[in-house]
């Protein structure tokens, strides 16, 4: 049933790391607002400092990184290549994108509940969404809650 309805180019988990905090790394955060032209050098210093450990992960023992292949997600702003921070210990509520594990194999997703059914909606109009069913063996992994995309 998932052959029928997932693609060749559907975005696919090619790497799983889990978090390690190892050392504070605060990194420092200029707290003015920066516009798309010339900077003012009247806000050229720092006003604090940023950790991203404490900014991107709030569960640490239930967080992992993912690396994913394939464009299903293209309109959700995930491309392959991306590396998604994933939080197992959130709630998949609706309209969140998630990891799920469908006949065996990863997938990323986003939770929509329409009239009752719960769905595994692509966000690339060129994929079906996947009724989660009893039938079907589909379980939600974690909860994507950080894209990180190069640019």
């Amino acid at each position: 049933m998932v052959n029928n309805i997932m693609k060749k180019d559907d975005l696919k988990i090619t790497e799983i790391s889990a978090f390690e905090y190892r050392t504070k790394q605060k990194i420092p955060l200029f707290d003015v607002k920066i516009s798309a032209g010339f900077p003012s050098p009247a806000e050229d210093y720092v006003e604090n400092k940023l950790d991203l450990n404490e900014y991107l992960i709030k569960h640490p023992s239930a967080t992992f990184f993912i690396r994913v292949s394939g464009d299903s997600m293209i309109n959700a702003g995930i491309f392959s290549g991306d590396l998604l921070i994933v939080d197992r210990s959130l709630e998949p509520t609706n309209n969140k994108i998630v990891i799920a594990v469908v006949e065996g194999e990863f997938t990323v997703k986003r939770i929509k509940k329409v009239k009752g059914k719960l769905f595994l909606a692509a966000e690339n109009p060129s994929f079906k969404s996947m009724e989660i069913t009893s039938d079907l063996n589909c379980e939600v992994w974690g909860v994507v809650t950080t894209v990180i995309h190069q640019v």
